[in-house]
């Protein structure tokens, strides 16, 4: 029986994961994600999928991260820069 570390849920089926070194318990992806996801630094919503870095920096996606200054940038081929 784990505790969920951020509900405090005990739960037969918890799962651990390990990231930096540190192990955390969790009842649920959800609880995981809250705990462990990245914070756009612009908008300040939770980077659930690949997200992007940029100086160091983690956004949610282009748009946040040009905002912030960042440059070259793209959410996908039709934004790129023709060659």
């Amino acid at each position: 029986m784990g505790t969920c570390e951020v509900c405090g849920n005990e739960y037969s089926m918890a799962f651990q994961v390990i990231t930096a070194g540190v192990t955390h318990t969790f009842d649920c992806f959800e609880c995981a994600a809250h705990k462990l996801a990245p914070i756009c630094e612009h908008c300040d919503c939770k980077v659930l999928g690949h997200g992007v870095e940029a100086g160091g920096r983690f956004f949610c996606c282009a748009h946040c991260a040009k905002a912030e200054g960042a440059r070259g940038v793209v959410d996908n081929a039709e934004h790129a820069p023709s060659p």
